[in-house]
């Protein structure tokens, strides 16, 4: 139920389209990250649960940190995805939009458009501010709330070596997510 939801919402998103021509760059001070079709782009919007925005689905608080979170364009309507924060990983944003579940507040960050490889509203999060603070917050708390969730996983190497989660899945699917019988026949042939 959840995952078809999502992808609704992710299809909703990509009809979105309204924003797309527009320039959003105008006094943003994001950092390059050298992807195609990025743009700098600051913008006023208010934080929302993507799958209540989408489908009314809600839950309180925009879910705690377990659903996916966006922002509503304030100067069109347009419902943007943020799917990355500042720090190298792919991580999400959410960790980092939490706190302003429900508030107006201005971003800067990378947009990514480009219809033709789908990519459409989808935004790379640098920093947030509520509306009316003069004060940015630097979009790279993902890790350090990591640690705290997992104090047991401590050591060194990337998160992911060491996530509970991540150790879970490959002990119930395998390394490639095909099951632990077929995970030992790749592993066999592409390590004989």
């Amino acid at each position: 139920m959840i995952a078809r939801a999502l992808t609704a919402a992710l299809a909703a998103l990509a009809l979105s389209g309204p924003g797309a021509a527009q320039d959003f760059s105008e006094n943003s001070e994001a950092r390059s990250w050298n992807l195609f079709a990025e743009q700098p782009a600051r913008f006023e919007a208010t934080v929302v649960d993507i799958l209540c925005e989408v489908t009314g689905n809600c839950a309180e608080n925009c879910g705690d940190g377990r659903r996916q979170l966006g922002l509503l364009r304030s100067l069109d309507g347009v419902l943007v995805y943020p799917n990355k924060n500042s720090q190298p990983a792919f991580t999400g944003a959410t960790v980092e939009l939490l706190p302003y579940c429900g508030a107006e507040v201005e971003v800067d960050g990378l947009m990514l458009e480009d219809a033709y490889l789908g990519a459409v509203n989808i935004y790379l999060l640098q920093r947030i501010r509520r509306l009316g603070d003069e004060t940015w917050v630097s979009a790279n708390r993902w890790t350090d709330d990591w640690a705290e969730n997992n104090p047991d996983a401590a050591g060194s190497g990337p998160w992911f070596r060491r996530d509970p989660r991540v150790l879970r899945e490959i002990a119930e699917e395998g390394y490639f997510g095909l099951g632990l019988d077929r995970d030992a026949e790749i592993r066999a042939e592409l390590f004989p």
